[in-house]
């Protein structure tokens, strides 16, 4: 199985969280999302990180998965280039995943992996607020096309229906809590350590 996470460049990622970090900030909390999401994505599949930035891609390397230079700049695009290159070198299942999940845990991939079905099909874990997508896992990687952006997840689970497919719905607290908006990260400042 192969993990994509797709990335922004460190000085263009966490715009909404502008009013309260500035841009130095936004990119070392960037920095280390990546990084983490890397390390845990690793212990259930190869990593590939798709970025138009070198920097990125740096990082990505060093924490030793793959990076794909981005040929675009609209994220859909970005996981189709990052799924057929997958798809030249393995015939599973992909999940997508954002870097952008703090609480994001080792068990949340491993029960996320557990719940596919055999091929075709699709596991999906929605955000907290429930109107976006935090992990998507589809077998095969061609399944549907990716509906990232704004309604994410019912968009994707019409996609999967029009498919045949019905969507194994993964819902976990850790998984669902994205960093987005400035509630987010002061939310999760004041979580127990």
């Amino acid at each position: 199985m192969f993990t994509i996470i797709p990335a922004k460049p460190f000085n263009q990622a966490k715009t909404r969280l502008a009013s309260i970090l500035s841009t130095q900030q936004r990119m070392v909390l960037s920095r280390r999302l990546l990084r983490r999401t890397i390390e845990l994505a690793q212990h259930v599949s190869e990593v590939v990180v798709i970025s138009r930035d070198s920097d990125v891609r740096r990082v990505a390397k060093e924490a030793g998965a793959w990076a794909l230079v981005e040929g675009g700049d609209e994220l859909n695009t970005a996981l189709r280039q990052a799924s057929q290159w997958v798809a030249g070198r393995h015939s599973g299942p992909i999940l997508i995943l954002p870097a952008d999940l703090p609480l994001l845990t080792l068990a949340d991939l491993t029960e996320l992996i557990e719940l596919s079905p055999p091929s075709p099909s699709m596991v999906i874990a929605p955000c907290h607020r429930t109107n976006g997508t935090n992990a998507l896992l589809i077998n095969p990687p061609d399944l549907i096309d990716f509906q990232f952006g704004p309604d994410s997840f019912a968009r994707h689970l019409r996609a999967a229906q029009q498919k045949g497919v019905e969507a194994v719905i993964y819902r976990s607290p850790t998984m669902a809590f994205d960093l987005d908006l400035p509630e987010d990260f002061k939310a999760l400042q004041n979580l127990p350590t």
